[in-house]
């Protein structure tokens, strides 16, 4: 499976992703269900309110990915312990975008 992740634009400089690049390897906590998959783009949400993570989830399908994953740092705030207050309404934005036959994992790690 071909995977897209979204990131926190506000932790990149705290996290260069390594741990979702091995999870996804691996096929290991949010990827237990698929197995092994291949990530063909590693993207921010654009900054606050998340609104530029739509297109870059369109982009990430356009692209090839058949599924667009949330890296933890938004949903679980890790590594900073803080989860973005904008997750649940952009999931459902990108929901709204790319449609039903994509699947949304919310987490990484």
């Amino acid at each position: 499976m071909k995977v897209g992740i979204i990131r926190c634009q506000q932790t990149e400089d705290m996290c260069p992703g390594t741990t979702d690049f091995i999870v996804a390897k691996q096929g290991k906590c949010a990827f237990e269900e698929t197995g092994p998959v291949d990530i063909i783009g590693f993207l921010s949400c654009g900054g606050c309110p998340g609104k530029k993570a739509v297109t870059r989830a369109q982009m990430l399908v356009d692209r090839g990915a058949e599924a667009v994953v949330f890296a933890s740092c938004i949903s679980k705030g890790n590594p900073i312990g803080f989860a973005c207050p904008h997750f649940e309404k952009m999931k459902e934005a990108i929901e709204k975008k790319i449609g039903p036959g994509i699947k949304i994992i919310g987490w990484t790690h």
